[in-house]
């Protein structure tokens, strides 16, 4: 069984499923399995992560078994497999980040959202996550934002504040 603490259930839109065609033309008949990662990514964006109704619903599309989707999803960290916050902080929990402070940077952001790791804050805003490498080990700790997935490099936990508190404001103005 999957790891979620959620599901539910979608209906793929008439636009969205035009976009699964025209990514599984891409590739040889018999070969729509190729166009998984695609439409996965596609099925990200509309619903902020990847329900196991969705994909199941992605399996049916492709014609494939259910585990085949369960397999990808669950292998490649760059999909949700429960509800996120509009802004994911994602801190690399690799070695040369924990060197430099990465935990303090992590233990920071847990105390300041009030939520543990994975967990949504109330206003929806924010969730995070330790992630393995974000590929810039000379300038650590590294945390990246998404959904621009923006890199912020060089963190303190002052920074990390003011980081917080730009997309709050950011969202008053909106």
């Amino acid at each position: 069984m999957l790891n979620v603490k959620e599901n539910m259930i979608v209906e793929f839109s008439p636009e969205l499923l035009s976009q699964f065609g025209e990514i599984v033309m891409r590739y040889p008949e018999g070969k729509q399995k190729s166009a998984l990662l695609p439409i996965l990514h596609l099925v990200q964006a509309e619903y902020g992560w990847v329900s196991v109704d969705a994909m199941e619903k992605v399996a049916a599309f492709l014609q494939i078994e259910s585990i085949e989707v369960f397999e990808v999803a669950t292998f490649y960290t760059m999909f949700f497999l429960q509800p996120q916050g509009k802004y994911v902080l994602e801190v690399c929990r690799t070695g040369p980040c924990c060197l430099v402070g990465a935990e303090k940077i992590m233990n920071h952001i847990e105390n300041t959202l009030g939520v543990p790791e994975g967990e949504v804050t109330p206003d929806g805003l924010f969730s995070w996550r330790g992630v393995e490498c974000s590929a810039a080990c000379g300038y650590g700790p590294v945390l990246q934002i998404g959904p621009s997935y923006t890199y912020y490099e060089n963190l303190t936990p002052e920074r990390v504040d003011e980081l917080i508190n730009d997309l709050k404001a950011n969202e008053k103005e909106a």
